[in-house]
């Protein structure tokens, strides 16, 4: 069975959905955006790596014109977040961790993307990134931030590694322990580098 029709993909992919949602309204409100500002960077956050991926592929129209399911989860999430907006920002770690599992699902959602359009490996593993890390970029860029994975935090490179490991295994392991072993890889590398505080090389000298 295609693990990306089981109930367990279906629930991360959710979950993912919802914590992306939520991360958005987060940073809307950071930014004291109105009601139809928050919605709208909830959304982006959400849909954004997958809509640009799916321009680019050509897949059109873009999944959530197609599956409206998905904007409605979306929609309910920002709702949620911003009725109990104190309640939730207590639980920021939990909200991590749902981020980085999503972030494990969408880089493999966009990796068999461009496997199934007939991409090469280098195409399918940006690809992969795009849907994974894009939304956030979108949503920093629309508030007047510069996007996080461009300053410090391992997140796009992350999902690179997961992407490579992915190739690498693909004619050793079947298709469903594969997208398993790669949502968790991800997920535990992504745990890992924010736990011990681990970036990219600074290039910059800081002055005393």
């Amino acid at each position: 069975m295609d693990i990306l029709n089981s109930g367990f993909i279906n629930f991360i992919e959710v979950v993912g959905l919802i914590s992306f949602s939520i991360s958005g309204v987060m940073a809307a409100l950071d930014k004291k955006l109105d009601i139809f500002g928050i919605f709208i960077i909830a959304f982006i956050t959400a849909m954004g790596g997958g809509t640009l991926r799916d321009i680019l592929i050509g897949d059109l129209p873009v999944n959530w014109m197609v599956n409206t399911q998905n904007s409605v989860i979306v929609l309910v999430a920002a709702i949620v977040a911003v009725l109990f907006q104190k309640s939730i920002f207590s639980f920021q770690k939990l909200l991590f961790i749902f981020d980085s599992l999503g972030l494990g699902l969408f880089t493999v959602v966009g990796i068999e993307k461009g496997i199934a359009f007939g991409f090469d490996t280098g195409i399918c593993i940006v690809l992969g990134t795009i849907t994974g890390c894009f939304g956030g970029v979108i949503r920093d860029i629309s508030i007047n931030n510069i996007p996080m994975i461009f300053q410090k935090e391992i997140y796009a490179t992350v999902c690179i590694g997961g992407g490579i490991l992915y190739f690498l295994l693909k004619p050793y392991i079947g298709i469903a322990m594969l997208d398993i072993i790669i949502i968790l890889a991800i997920f535990l590398v992504r745990i890992w580098v924010v736990r011990y505080n681990i970036s990219l090389p600074d290039m910059y000298k800081r002055e005393s």
